[in-house]
């Protein structure tokens, strides 16, 4: 055994080849997969709103139940016209048909309206000319113009949100529709947020030149609570084996460990010894990307953890690419996201090949034009404040011209 600064016995860890991040995410999602089973719970639907429901819930009936007019206009009979029409009545939104349309017949129907016995299409108000108690048409329509047939929408028994899926307020819309007052959700997952570092001091105190303040607890907190967990901010672990090694034990009693920092080759990097020593199972250590190369992912008594490197930016890019998707599967998503689009270069950009490089940018309102950030490397956090995107450069190609795609990370 070799021993750490502090005299702690440190494990000697075997380095793994670094995967593509491509790779290194495939095998999260795989182990996520194949080794969680997020509970359950009960939420009132008003409260639902970004949480993931975990059972398939079903059309309750036909959606719609009868056909239904999709404009204010006249329910007639298509073989009937171009002529002349008599009105014999009228049906609002909300009141039941009794009325037929029978032959040279028109009834007046609103918006949402059921569609009466005999007619087969409905006249926009604004088509025809009106005498009276009689309508004149000088085309006809085609069977089904401007009518919603029954069951176009949904067939009753068919699943109209599917479990896995995050509640968003159309979705809440149609759980409310079919009579859902209460919905089966997953638990949101426990996060826990572990700094490491003597640098690293509370937000609130006045650091020396040599210390930084707890920006990354933060920075983490709030991408754990976007993608539905809940942080747990354990404090910060100095750079000493005992007090790392408490730090994360308790760490580990959440769904998932966030570490930042000490996972680098230093002299008081100790996140991996400390992890090796409690019997931890290392699934990669390194992947090619830059910010956010010495990256590692593995589970200790139970419990999945990422540790993730503590320049601000690594720490970020990191979390998108791997620990977002560990965490949204926890919380249930179904499919987790990795949301990448096409932007057109705003100038001409390159970079040195060999790695995929996640570099600040900033996508113009329209998603459309995307142009780099200056930045002095991962620890430049008034650049990252300054972007709105990760641009993502390929790890084969060095260069791009002004006007050319190039891949986005969104945030």
């Amino acid at each position: 055994m070799q021993e750490t600064a502090n005299g702690a016995p440190r494990a000697i860890i075997k380095k793994m080849t670094a995967l593509s991040f491509r790779q290194a995410r495939e095998i999260v999602v795989q182990k996520l997969r194949e080794q969680v089973a997020p509970p359950t719970e009960q939420t009132p639907l008003v409260e639902a709103l970004g949480r993931v429901l975990a059972a398939d819930v079903k059309a309750d009936r036909d959606f719609p139940p009868v056909a239904r007019s999709i404009r204010d206009g006249f329910a007639v009979r298509s073989c009937d016209l171009p002529g002349s029409l008599e009105v014999t009545g009228e049906i609002r939104a909300g009141e039941g048909v009794h009325q037929r349309v029978g032959p040279g017949q028109a009834i007046e129907i609103m918006t949402g309206a059921p569609l009466p016995e005999g007619a087969d299409a409905v006249v926009m108000v604004e088509h025809v000319v009106r005498e009276g108690k009689h309508i004149h048409v000088s085309r006809a329509p085609q069977p089904g113009q401007f009518v919603n047939p029954a069951g176009a929408e949904a067939k009753a028994g068919s699943i109209v949100v599917a479990r896995g899926e995050r509640l968003t307020f159309p979705r809440i819309a149609m759980l409310a529709a079919v009579g859902q007052v209460e919905v089966p959700v997953f638990r949101k997952p426990h996060i826990a947020i572990l700094p490491t570092g003597d640098e690293v001091v509370p937000v609130e105190s006045n650091p020396e030149p040599f210390q930084v303040r707890n920006s990354n607890a933060y920075s983490l907190a709030a991408q754990v609570s976007r993608c539905g967990g809940l942080p747990h901010l354990v404090g910060v672990a100095r750079d000493e084996y005992h007090h790392t090694k408490a730090c994360i034990e308790q760490g580990l009693e959440s769904d998932l460990l966030l570490l930042s920092g000490g996972v680098s080759a230093g002299k008081y990097d100790l996140v991996e010894t400390v992890l090796a020593g409690l019997g931890a199972e290392f699934f990669f250590t390194r992947v090619a990307i830059q910010p956010g190369q010495p990256l590692v992912f593995g589970r200790a008594r139970g419990t999945f953890f990422f540790g993730l490197p503590g320049n601000p930016a690594s720490t970020m890019v990191t979390f998108e690419i791997f620990a977002r998707a560990a965490v949204e599967i926890l919380a249930g998503v179904a499919t987790p996201s990795l949301p990448l689009t096409y932007a057109s270069l705003t100038r001409d950009f390159q970079h040195k090949t060999g790695l995929t490089r996640f570099l600040p940018a900033w996508l113009d309102p329209e998603g459309l034009r995307v142009t780099p950030i200056p930045w002095q490397g991962s620890s430049d956090l008034p650049a990252l404040a300054r972007s709105n995107c990760f641009l993502v450069a390929d790890s084969e190609q060095a260069h791009w011209a002004c006007g050319d795609l190039i891949p986005v990370l969104l945030p």
